[in-house]
């Protein structure tokens, strides 16, 4: 219905206002989220580990989350007991890795030890 006015009708409506402009996410915020996201995205590597058979693509994948986890474990937005919960983890799957290690690749890594 178009605004009336005593000389008829206004033919455009009166324009809002702008809106302020959206305050910036702070930056703890913004590691909160990723932090959060960085752990769903853990949780499917985990999935996706599960399914696969590949051995290769399981030492890969249990790297990948070991590497995740110990990023996870020195993060200060989770409480912590569950950063020490992720530590944990992140030591296991990095026990998983060196088991699913090619045995030469373990074992240059002890002549590696012995010579220096």
């Amino acid at each position: 219905m178009p605004f009336q006015t005593e000389a008829g009708p206004s033919p455009t409506p009166p324009t809002p206002e702008p809106a302020p402009p959206a305050a910036p996410e702070s930056p703890a915020l913004l590691l909160v989220q990723a932090s959060r996201a960085l752990w769903i995205a853990t949780l499917s590597l985990m999935t996706a580990y599960m399914q696969t058979q590949a051995p290769a693509h399981r030492l890969l994948l249990a790297r990948r989350i070991s590497r995740n986890f110990d990023t996870l474990a020195r993060q200060d937005c989770f409480a912590p007991g569950c950063r020490a919960s992720f530590a944990r983890l992140a030591r296991r799957w990095h026990g998983h890795a060196e088991q699913l290690a090619p045995a030469e690749t373990v074992a240059r890594k002890g002549l590696l030890r012995l010579l220096f």
